[in-house]
């Protein structure tokens, strides 16, 4: 008689008896899909499947859905913020359009890697006069970044929409809709989207932090929200940048890994350079870029940010402004950082005291 089997233990891992028929999974192969699940970027992990689970954007949901509905798509045109969702709702129109074949119906580009007229007249356009497969009506193009398309391949998607009408439908998501020429924007039903408010992005950070089973401490939201500016692709990468160092995330954390210039530290920079205190101004200027390795872009975005909460007055607000920009101009062609910075602060005390 048999004796009964009995199960070996490989550390955690127990083999036992396969089924008839069915392959067995190796403890190599469970550790490897471990390994590219953990290895997932979250940006994408958390991107929604289906219109239902887009986030806000419901001015745009809803059409879309409708159009949807009757399987009758017209050539659509997004125009957005980046990580506002434009390329998601393209996705997710096609997946529930086509079901499961939706990739060999879909043909998604972006524009700012190939935006000259071969891109238009080859890959577009051959794409685009074959038939779809399967019952669905007609093929999908989706073209991310088409405002990087130069004029000429502009003229071509043109004449390639107007051809093409009866085998393909064209997706164009662009973050400026002013850069596509007029003919295409008249062949398109254009959708606006809106950067992100507060109570979206937490909805969105509240969805990775039970996935991902992560612990945000008492201001760590709210300096991913801040970091993000609206965008969520800019969030999940943050919090995931963040994570890796340690499931418990602090406000310090994300601005480490944020590497950008802390609300807290520009706030006190200018208000020291305003109140006549140019030496200890010049000092946490010092801090941020020898200590923190912060860049001048980023330290004056954020003092952008802060002159409008400084207690002076609107006039001065307004000289500010104009001086800043005048020192961002500066720093982009290429003058020394520090000397631009500091000379902006003195500009800070002179104008506070006039």
């Amino acid at each position: 008689m048999r004796a009964p089997y009995r199960s070996r233990l490989y550390g955690k891992f127990a083999i036992q008896p396969r089924a008839e028929g069915r392959k067995p999974m190796s403890i190599r192969n469970l550790a490897e899909t471990n390994v590219a699940d953990n290895l997932e970027i979250w940006a994408e992990k958390y991107r929604p499947k289906r219109l239902d689970e887009v986030i806000d954007q419901r001015h745009v949901v809803d059409r879309v859905q409708a159009f949807v509905k009757e399987r009758n798509v017209p050539h659509m045109m997004y125009a957005g913020p980046p990580g506002s969702g434009k390329t998601t709702i393209a996705i997710c129109v096609a997946a529930e359009l086509f079901g499961e074949a939706w990739r060999q119906n879909t043909l998604e580009t972006n524009a700012s890697d190939e935006r000259g007229i071969d891109i238009v007249r080859r890959k577009i356009k051959d794409f685009a006069r074959i038939r779809a497969l399967g019952k669905a009506p007609f093929k999908l193009i989706i073209l991310d970044e088409a405002d990087a398309l130069t004029p000429e391949a502009q003229q071509a998607l043109r004449r390639t929409m107007e051809s093409f009408t009866r085998t393909a439908r064209f997706i164009l998501c662009v973050n400026y809709s002013s850069r596509v020429i007029e003919p295409i924007q008249s062949r398109c039903a254009v959708f606006r989207f809106k950067p992100l408010v507060k109570e979206d992005i937490m909805t969105f950070i509240q969805r990775i932090a039970q996935g991902e089973d992560l612990k945000l401490a008492l201001g760590a939201e709210e300096a991913v929200i801040h970091l993000a500016e609206g965008d969520l692709r800019k969030v999940a990468n943050l919090l995931q940048a963040a994570a890796a160092k340690s499931k418990s995330i602090t406000e310090d954390t994300v601005y480490d890994v944020a590497a950008q210039a802390r609300p807290d530290d520009v706030r006190v920079m200018l208000q020291s350079a305003v109140e006549g205190n140019f030496r200890e101004a010049r000092a946490k200027l010092l801090d941020m870029l020898h200590v923190q390795g912060l860049a001048a872009d980023d330290i004056l975005r954020e003092i952008h940010r802060q002159i409008y909460a400084l207690g002076i007055s609107e006039e001065q607000k307004v000289r500010l402004l104009e001086a800043l920009g005048e020192f961002e101009f500066r720093v982009s062609q290429g003058g020394n950082e520090y000397i631009q910075l500091e000379a902006f602060l003195a500009q800070c005390l002179l104008l506070a005291k006039s």
